[in-house]
């Protein structure tokens, strides 16, 4: 109990900053229909309940076991296992995620259902296999970090030449959902369970980067897949939104909900399962305690999950639209500009998984770069990577390349000037500033401006949004890796 009460207290930080956001503005330029609010309030207390379940359920079932997959299949010393394994665990994992099933289903609304959610969820998730696999096998080859990184992101940007702008703006924010809060921490766990079994001065370096190649595979599947896809684009009317939300009951939403993610979240989550069951059976042979005790991390997960996905279906994801239009309709560039940066800053200020990376990176510098500086170099990275985004949305011929292109050029550079330890660091990073409160709220606030603004696209504006905050913090933290370095020498040349 002591650590759901811990988990509890996190995910509170993490959802009350905009909650409380919403209160504010509700009583000040944006006033919300009370059984709309009742609705959001309710959503936001099943997000944080359904939010500290799955992350006990991940922390004692899902990370062990990423684990303990990553060092059973190293010790096999075959290539092709690994790659096969990696291909296989990608998909189930990537499957399962729930800020990918928030996305796709944001896509699928956005599109008038030209693009089926379990369309996005299965391209994705096939990207995201090739790519671990691709992870996996560069740590146990020892290949260079930014050299494959390099390759990837070329082939990405070749790629964006053919790719519409709707769909340049989904496939990154692909990138961001993938790496959510159940694959972040398996794949850290499976990265690390491969790397520590891997002889050699550059098994603590290879223990990151995982999550930032495995990302890269959301962007090149959704990409590839809009080459080839014929389907008809279309937008959600703003005021059809709206009357749905204030003719709606508080409760039946919530009701409608739970069957259905009942169901989906049990879908999702059971080739995990099985493979878990299969392993045990002819590898791990854990003991019975071990083995209840991530049977028991499955169940939390589960329930977690359920109570996640009706919170954030029924009741949080309508507000940020809602809000959203409201503000752009106020006619004023200026306020929608600042309540971006307000919110992109609070976002990142109480996303939990953010402060276990600034403790992180603390202790690797051994405590040379504060985790205060960290923290607000991140905070002010992401406020206005979302203060941008509402940029691209009220200025006229602004697209998201424009920002993406010259942003992961830079990354690239840098990722070529800093310590490999920081470039791993920075590109897992992405995942974890992308976090839950991004792809719903946050996103859901971008579309509900691009429909209220004249000459905005939902598809090619109102998304995008995750893809600009995943990519703040890989150029914050590298720059942060190059001043550590320059200390670093300049100390050895005091010295």
């Amino acid at each position: 109990m002591n650590i759901l009460y811990e988990k509890f207290k996190e995910v509170s930080f993490t959802v009350l900053p905009v909650t409380i956001l919403v209160v504010i503005l509700n009583f000040t330029i944006t006033p919300i229909d009370h059984i709309l609010m009742y609705r959001f309030l309710l959503g936001a207390l099943l997000i944080i309940i359904g939010m500290s379940i799955f992350l006990v359920g991940t922390d004692i079932g899902i990370s062990p076991l990423g684990s303990l997959l990553g060092s059973t299949v190293t010790k096999t010393n075959k290539t092709a296992i690994v790659i096969f394994s990696g291909i296989l665990l990608g998909f189930i994992i990537s499957v399962a995620e729930p800020d990918l099933h928030i996305l796709a289903g944001q896509v699928q609304d956005a599109t008038g259902g030209a693009t089926s959610k379990i369309n996005i969820v299965m391209i994705v998730s096939i990207g995201v296999a090739l790519l671990l696999s691709t992870g996996l096998f560069r740590i146990i080859r020892n290949l260079k970090l930014n050299r494959l990184l390099t390759i990837i992101y070329g082939v990405i940007f070749i790629l964006a030449l053919f790719t519409s702008p709707e769909f340049l703006a989904i496939s990154f924010d692909a990138s961001g959902a993938t790496t959510g809060a159940l694959t972040v921490p398996f794949m850290l766990a499976l990265g690390l369970g491969v790397s520590s079994l891997k002889a050699g001065k550059n098994s603590e370096d290879d223990s990151f980067g995982l999550v930032g190649v495995t990302s890269t595979g959301a962007i090149l599947s959704v990409m590839i897949f809009r080459l080839f896809a014929k389907s008809k684009d279309s937008t959600i009317e703003a005021s059809t939104i709206v009357a749905k939300e204030i003719n709606s009951s508080i409760f039946r939403p919530f009701l409608e909900q739970i069957p259905h993610m009942v169901k989906e979240m049990f879908i999702a989550l059971l080739p995990l399962v099985i493979i878990f069951l299969i392993f045990n059976a002819i590898s791990f042979r854990l003991s019975k305690k071990k083995f209840g005790k991530i049977v028991k991390g499955f169940a939390y997960t589960y329930i977690g999950l359920i109570l996640f996905q009706t919170g954030v279906n029924a009741g949080f994801m309508e507000v940020g639209k809602v809000v959203g239009h409201s503000i752009a309709s106020l006619d004023n560039d200026l306020i929608v500009i600042a309540i971006g940066f307000i919110l992109g800053l609070v976002v990142i200020l109480a996303e939990p998984a953010v402060h276990v990376l600034t403790e992180q990176i603390e202790d690797v510098t051994s405590g040379s770069i504060k985790r205060k500086v960290i923290l607000f170099t991140l905070s002010i990275g992401v406020a206005f990577a979302v203060s941008l985004s509402m940029v691209r949305i009220v200025v006229p011929g602004l697209q998201l390349w424009h920002f993406l292109l010259p942003g992961y050029l830079i990354s690239i550079f840098l990722s070529y000037k800093v310590p490999s330890l920081f470039v791993g660091i920075a590109f897992d990073s992405g995942g974890v500033a992308s976090g839950p409160m991004t792809a719903t709220f946050v996103l859901a606030f971008a579309q509900g401006a691009a429909e209220a603004i004249d000459g905005a696209n939902v598809l090619v504006d109102g998304f995008g949004v995750i893809a600009m905050v995943a990519m703040t913090p890989l150029i914050a933290l590298q720059i942060l890796g190059l001043i550590y370095k320059i200390k670093s020498v300049k100390k050895d040349v005091d010295g």
